[in-house]
């Protein structure tokens, strides 16, 4: 079955939109944790690519805060970096149209990034877009972005609270997955299992016995509890302590302390993939 008639497609110029209309939910700040990661991850990219750095914020919402501080993140790496806000909803992306301004732009669309073809984004950002459709749409999902990458972009997918203290996202590169990332407010964490419930679509169903990110999850609980004796130094010193523990207890955690102060731990994809087979 094709991907629009799956996940849904609204005509656009005679085209087809692919998707579905989101619940819009949205704060200022909310992505500032992903962002923060995005901008260091790709930095020497965003750097590289001049005048063609360019960066989609897929599925914005009912409010452009999150494309409007996108562009304000990424400018500090890259002065003229452009980033374009595709929406599904017409009547958001007319809402938008006010906070336009050089570099940003808005435009409704879905999934089948409605881009010149000669545009391809750096990064695609695809936060909180995923929850609502089914874990066997994802895969398809990924592919067609991916395909749009430019051969050294980053699509960046995942979920968060919503007000941006706990976040978890996949970041995938033109041939797929190629990591996952835990993310939060470190002082308002009694257990990093707690960020179970924040897992993008194709890991939230996969957090039971027998998957690598139950598995994965245990660990890490285990880990901080045996870093416990740290936290009269600050959440952040157990923070360090658990991935290294993680690490040597042979979990592919990525990155190191600079990273993990932000209260971040990034794990190798491969670790984490489902792999009991999907039920139909």
């Amino acid at each position: 079955m094709a991907l629009g008639a799956r996940l849904g497609a609204a005509t656009l110029g005679g085209m087809k939109a692919v998707g579905v209309v989101t619940r819009g939910t949205t704060h200022p700040n909310r992505l500032r944790r992903m962002d923060r990661w995005v901008a260091a991850r790709l930095g020497r990219e965003l750097r590289g690519a001049g005048a063609g750095a360019v960066a989609v914020d897929l599925g914005y919402g009912a409010a452009p805060w999150t494309a409007v501080e996108l562009l304000e993140r990424l400018r500090r790496v890259n002065p003229r970096t452009e980033v374009v806000g595709v929406e599904i909803d017409p009547a958001r992306v007319a809402a938008a149209a006010p906070y336009a301004r050089e570099g940003l732009r808005f435009v409704r669309g879905g999934f089948e990034l409605p881009l010149p073809r000669a545009e391809r984004p750096l990064l695609i950002r695809a936060a909180n877009v995923l929850r609502q459709y089914g874990e066997s749409e994802v895969e398809a999902v990924w592919s067609l972005l991916c395909r749009r990458l430019a051969p050294n972009g980053l699509l960046v997918e995942g979920t968060c609270d919503e007000i941006g203290r706990r976040h978890v996202w996949v970041a995938l590169g033109p041939e797929g997955p190629r990591s996952v990332t835990f993310a939060t407010r470190l002082a308002s964490l009694d257990r990093p299992s707690d960020l179970a419930e924040r897992l993008p679509k194709a890991l939230i169903h996969r957090n039971v016995p027998g998957e690598p990110v139950h598995a994965f999850l245990t660990a890490f609980d285990r880990a901080w509890a045996s870093a416990a004796p740290l936290s009269a130094l600050g959440a952040r010193q157990r923070w360090i302590r658990t991935a290294l523990d993680l690490r040597e207890a042979g979990w592919p955690v990525l990155d190191g302390p600079a990273r993990w102060r932000q209260g971040e731990l990034t794990v190798a994809w491969d670790a984490l993939a489902p792999r009991k087979p999907r039920k139909p």
